[in-house]
């Protein structure tokens, strides 16, 4: 259960670093470049995969076995 609420976690940081690059997208300026908001979305989404792969591998969460 735990590892869920990390991952629901990343995902709603992962969400929040997507709306603050929307004004510097938008305006096109800021104090800070729009590669650190993308370099933050990046790094957070690769760990929220290396979370998963590992919560699959260690059996802590199981895939659907029939997705249909």
């Amino acid at each position: 259960m735990l590892i869920k609420i990390l991952l629901i976690g990343l995902l709603l940081v992962i969400i929040i670093s997507l709306f603050k690059a929307l004004p510097v997208m938008l305006k096109g300026q800021s104090s800070r470049p729009m590669s650190h908001y993308l370099g933050w979305r990046i790094g957070l989404s690769v760990l929220a995969f290396i979370l998963i792969v590992i919560a699959l591998l260690t059996g802590v969460i199981t895939p659907n076995p029939r997705p249909y």
